[in-house]
């Protein structure tokens, strides 16, 4: 693992050394142009380099594998039930199997989708940029701290996001406490036995850039779990 250091830690490993480079870089020719240019030029520069740019990449990345996750799911789900009804006969003909595709709830999927598009894809990606900055040798120890962290902070904040979500989107904000009390304790113990693995994948071996591409990979298995709960 010492053998990574001579990358420069995590961050040259990962390519996040590079990024800072190139961002102190271009902070330096901004404060060039910033002194050659007039005032109306530094709203432009503090933009550069203080401000916020949106992940787009992994933000489509989330929103479209947790819509196949949400997919999966409810053809997963109406499968069931109509074998479940078809107990004489273990096949369905061609008109129940249109029926199957046919009643996708496809408010459903854009709530899913959303929720990983403007929540999940950006905020994960954040998550990860901070860890990576705050522990970045690769080390066993801040390997067992990332996935900890993970595990205590991102998992608990997504559960609670998702569930809030979910419940704005139906009108049921109110029922939301009864929601984390029926729902969130098992759904995150739940999930321990599925990320923790998972995570410890992620840290390992994954490049930065494609960290959320990974989780969110895993999280078209676990929305077979996940987007049912949703659904309850």
């Amino acid at each position: 693992m010492d053998a990574l250091g001579g990358c420069g830690g995590a961050g040259g490993f990962w390519g996040w050394n590079g990024f800072e480079q190139r961002r102190k870089k271009k902070s330096s020719g901004d404060r060039g142009k910033k002194r050659n240019s007039g005032s109306s030029d530094s709203v432009d520069v503090s933009r550069d380099v203080g401000g916020y740019r949106f992940p787009l990449k992994q933000a489509v990345t989330a929103g479209a594998l947790t819509f196949t996750g949400d997919t999966i799911a409810q053809l997963s789900g109406r499968w069931k039930k109509r074998t479940a009804l078809k107990q004489s006969s273990s096949e369905l003909d061609e008109g129940e199997l249109w029926n199957i595709f046919s009643e996708h709830d496809w408010i459903r999927a854009l709530r899913m989708s959303s929720y990983g598009f403007l929540l999940y894809g950006p905020g994960s990606y954040a998550w990860y940029q901070f860890l990576d900055h705050s522990l970045p040798k690769p080390t066993a120890t801040n390997l067992v701290l990332k996935v900890l962290l993970n595990q205590v902070i991102l998992g608990p904040s997504v559960i609670a996001v998702i569930f809030a979500w979910n419940n704005l989107w139906l009108g049921k904000l109110s029922e939301l406490g009864n929601k984390y009390q029926k729902d969130a304790l098992p759904t995150l113990l739940y999930g321990f036995r599925f990320w923790v693995p998972v995570s410890i994948l992620n840290f390992w071996v994954v490049p930065l850039q494609a960290r959320v591409a990974f989780m969110s990979m895993g999280s078209v298995f676990w929305n077979f779990y996940l987007s049912s709960t949703m659904s309850k």
